[in-house]
């Protein structure tokens, strides 16, 4: 079947595969974002909604649907490590840091590069960026013309889901649901991805401590970068954000 009639026919939930996404579906799903569609899809860690993040339309919607306000920001996923620089700005960081940290449950958090679209993150001069380890949605971005804005599939302030059940609400608001089934059974996995801020040469500050946080900041410290909160308690502050707190006061 082509991509074309597969689309026109296709239930509102899309099952994916146990054994990885066929193609077929990554090309589905990869239509459906180039017509403008906000897709509900599976990651590493909990179900995403996901975009095309240079669609302006597209990332309004996106903001509708999550009940979010343009200042709470959204980040980006990208397929590969080399995309990472048409988005954000990287080359201060030491060489071989991001083949260290992704793909995985990661969001780095970079100044924003003048590419983005203006109205994703209106309000900011960074932008967090995911490369999940989960096949299909790198393959989805990997399809895709730019990268995709990427949130968490639940209305802002409510609990992120593990099972497209859980945001049913949200159904008739999506192009399509990639049903990969569940995606754990810890309570520990709704956290998210571990949020860490490198937008700082030499320094790092964590922002969500999420389901990865011991390892990402000890690959982190492995690279010699030293943590803005613990410069902060020895009164080295002058280019540590004053918002800057421990992780596990968050």
């Amino acid at each position: 079947m082509s991509v074309k009639k597969l689309v026109s026919s296709m239930s509102k939930v899309i099952s994916l595969p146990l054994l990885g996404p066929t193609q077929e579906r990554v090309l589905c799903a990869a239509q459906l974002i180039s017509l403008g569609h906000v897709l509900a899809v599976p990651t590493d860690t909990v179900y995403g909604l996901a975009c095309d993040a240079q669609n302006s339309a597209a990332v309004s919607q996106l903001y509708a649907i999550k009940g979010r306000t343009q200042n709470n920001p959204i980040s980006i996923c990208v397929g590969r490590i080399e995309a990472v620089e048409m988005w954000a700005e990287v080359g201060h960081l030491p060489p071989a840091i991001l083949d260290s940290l992704l793909p995985g449950p990661v969001t780095l958090v970079f100044k924003r590069s003048g590419r983005l679209n203006p109205l994703l993150n209106p309000h900011s001069s960074k932008v967090g960026v995911r490369i999940p380890e989960s096949e299909f949605i790198r393959e989805l971005a990997n399809c895709s013309v730019s990268a995709l804005a990427l949130t968490s599939a639940n209305t802002s302030g409510q609990t992120s889901s593990l099972e497209v059940a859980e945001f049913r609400h949200l159904w008739h608001m999506l192009g399509a649901v990639f049903d990969a089934g569940k995606l754990g059974e810890l309570r520990e996995q709704r956290q998210g991805s571990t949020v860490v801020d490198l937008s700082v040469p030499g320094r790092f500050s964590v922002l969500r401590p999420g389901v990865a946080y011991a390892n990402t900041t000890k690959i982190l410290e492995n690279f010699g970068l030293v943590d803005a909160y613990k410069l902060r308690e020895v009164g080295i502050c002058d280019t540590v954000s004053q918002d800057v707190r421990h992780p596990r006061q968050q």
